[in-house]
């Protein structure tokens, strides 16, 4: 059992300031001459820890990771404002710049395969590499498939909890539901709504699944129901539904590695192939017996190869 590289330890942690008053938690890890590369979490909503680390040779990478718009060590902490796929598209670009990087690995998984691909679409002059896991395009039937109707038939009692806490005359649109409750309800309907969210999104991400227990709302929980119900209601802030597909041909020249589970149920095996045949130089490995987190065994040996390959 590959468990990566354990406990690199943090060489220097900082906050950057960008637009709208936001504040950036950002970590510097590894090798201070080594190749870059940022991590990019998942979410919306997520944030950094040290198994973030783990997919990187610290003596080979200098391994930059940061917590997105209002989540982890970020301020304001769960800020909407101005909190958009676009602005951490320039917020990736401020913290480029404040590191002095010319060029860097874009790794990212989930929405931060979402995130990697807004950001090399616009700024593909700055990416040595891509990496994405766990392809999520946030496509209108990506944000269905979630919430309406795809994954709810592989887990229907999981998806009938997440239901049933709200009221049936609202539940034709869940996704408005548990936002207004988030944003507008009391603090223990808010807690309540973003921990039912949690159990929901946590039942789908393992190849072999773990019941989910109650236990207390830790901020995290907090974050990720709130932005990912912030972002999806929004439609990704997104004019275009197919946003990313349709503009990806810019990114030709980049060499570009997709990973992907066979039995990921949160984001579908299809939207992986979709994007590979937009882009044909990429490589695309569908790794079997592997659902949706990096860290299961076959995923994350599979990452730990192409970065470790990278390095060499």
């Amino acid at each position: 059992m590959s468990l990566g590289y354990l406990n690199t330890p943090v060489n220097e942690s900082y906050h950057i300031d960008v637009t709208n008053g936001h504040s950036l938690y950002v970590e510097e890890c590894g090798n201070p001459e080594g190749i870059p590369v940022v991590f990019l979490h998942g979410g919306p909503g997520g944030s950094i820890s040290e198994k973030s680390r783990r997919f990187f040779n610290p003596e080979k990478y200098r391994i930059i990771l940061f917590d997105q718009r209002g989540t982890g060590r970020s301020k304001p902490f769960l800020s909407l404002e101005n909190n958009t796929i676009d602005a951490s598209v320039e917020d990736l670009e401020a913290i480029r710049l404040h590191c002095h990087i010319d060029s860097w690995i874009v790794f990212g998984g989930s929405y931060g395969s979402t995130l990697a691909l807004a950001y090399a679409i616009k700024h593909q002059e700055y990416v040595k590499h891509l990496v994405l896991r766990g392809i999520f395009l946030g496509r209108q039937a990506d944000i269905d498939w979630l919430f309406k109707f795809g994954a709810s038939e592989f887990y229907p009692a999981d998806f009938e909890q997440y239901k049933s806490f709200i009221e049936e005359d609202k539940q034709s649109d869940l996704i408005s539901a548990y936002y207004y409750l988030m944003t507008q309800g009391s603090k223990e309907e808010r807690e309540a709504a973003a921990q039912q969210w949690n159990i929901w999104e946590s039942s789908l991400v393992l190849h072999k699944p773990v019941k989910q227990e109650v236990s207390p709302v830790k901020p995290g929980d907090l974050s990720l129901g709130l932005l990912e119900a912030h972002y999806f209601k929004h439609h990704m802030f997104w004019d275009d539904d197919n946003y990313l597909l349709n503009h990806v041909s810019v990114l030709k020249d980049i060499p570009i590695h997709i990973v992907h589970g066979r039995y990921d149920v949160d984001c579908r095996v299809s939207g992986a192939f979709e994007l590979q045949q937009q882009l044909p130089h990429a490589s695309l490995e569908i790794i079997e017996e592997a659902g949706h987190s990096p860290f299961e065994d076959n995923m994350m040996n599979a990452l730990l190869n192409i970065m470790d390959t990278l390095a060499k």
